[in-house]
């Protein structure tokens, strides 16, 4: 409550003293019960806010506890001004997602005589597209995919996996023929910790599933198709007979904001063939070819690396784009 408030609250208080002054004997007493009543009403607000922040799991209360299993050492947390200390040279990455926390847990056997071990480093990157972004950065289209999450896929002795705005990373040193099940042991009791387990982003069901090739959807948090001014960019790999060529789907704040990068985008390209179409515009680019693209609301659809002899193949999945937008 401002000043301003108070200060007239007080003005109304005193303009009715004369009749409030005998059933309260004084206005002093008006103010007590006001500035009791405000009290109160903070009090409630610093509670509800504690609340909130409880309802948020820390990093260290998702490291799970396994039997047989025990933590060697005080887990390590790392925030954007000291990543590098852990992953130099990948950091870049992480913090183009705009990562939050990481925390690091060293997990040993708890019989000396077993030398296996296994690390967890779990990444807060705020939100779940951001998770995705990473994940997918980092995923290979053929690579061993299993339901735990959101998504994961194993590797020899890693499982790397999403869950809401989490991204985890496990990997087992010495586990031998049990290294998958140990993995997915602990990535089963981390996600039951985790209550915001979210989804993969909605809008990769727009991607035709003709020709798609599974598993190759990446997010671009900024710097999309390397212009600054792009963001929210969404691709997806297409496999089609003997043609190779990406879908995207780049995401507006809202209409006026898709607008601006749609128009800065085409300024940008000003030079290249640049041709008005019933759906919306066709360029030539050096690297990626005839582009298609066309805007609706708050986003950008587009289709790109098209060679010339197969530009009907660009204008039909633009089209099925825009009509996967109306659903």
């Amino acid at each position: 409550m401002s000043k301003e408030e108070i200060e007239l609250i007080v003005k109304k208080l005193n303009i009715m003293n004369g009749v409030w002054k005998m059933k309260y004997g004084s206005i002093k007493i008006c103010l007590k019960i006001f500035l009791f009543i405000i009290m109160c009403v903070f009090v409630l607000n610093v509670k509800a806010g504690m609340l909130s922040k409880e309802e948020e799991p820390s990093l260290l209360s998702l490291l799970p506890e396994v039997e047989a299993w025990a933590l060697e050492e005080e887990p390590q947390s790392y925030i954007p001004g000291n990543l590098f200390e852990y992953i130099n040279g990948a950091a870049e990455i992480y913090l183009a997602y705009d990562f939050k926390e990481l925390i690091v847990g060293q997990y040993g056997k708890e019989k000396e005589t077993d030398e296996a071990s296994l690390s967890i480093e779990i990444y807060d990157m705020e939100n779940a597209k951001n998770s995705f972004g990473i994940y997918s950065a980092e995923r290979f289209s053929e690579s061993d995919f299993i339901p735990i999450g959101n998504q994961g896929y194993l590797e020899e002795g890693t499982l790397n996996f999403l869950v809401g705005r989490y991204y985890i990373k496990l990997l087992c040193f010495d586990c031998g023929d049990e290294s998958d099940k140990v993995l997915k042991s602990f990535s089963g009791k981390i996600v039951k910790r985790v209550k915001d387990r979210g989804q993969l982003p909605p809008v990769l069901s727009s991607f035709p599933k003709d020709g798609l090739i599974l598993n190759s959807e990446r997010f671009i948090l900024r710097n999309f198709l390397g212009y600054n001014f792009l963001h929210d960019g969404y691709t997806a790999s297409y496999r089609l007979k003997d043609q190779e060529f990406d879908c995207f789907i780049i995401e507006g704040t809202d209409e006026q904001d898709a607008q601006k990068m749609l128009k800065q985008y085409l300024e940008k390209k000003s030079n290249s063939d640049i041709q008005k179409t019933s759906m919306g515009y066709r360029l030539k680019d050096r690297y990626y070819h005839n582009i298609f693209l066309a805007l609706n609301g708050n986003t950008i659809f587009g289709v790109m690396k098209i060679k010339d002899d197969f530009q009907d193949v660009g204008k039909s999945y633009l089209r099925m784009l825009l009509e996967s937008s109306k659903k």
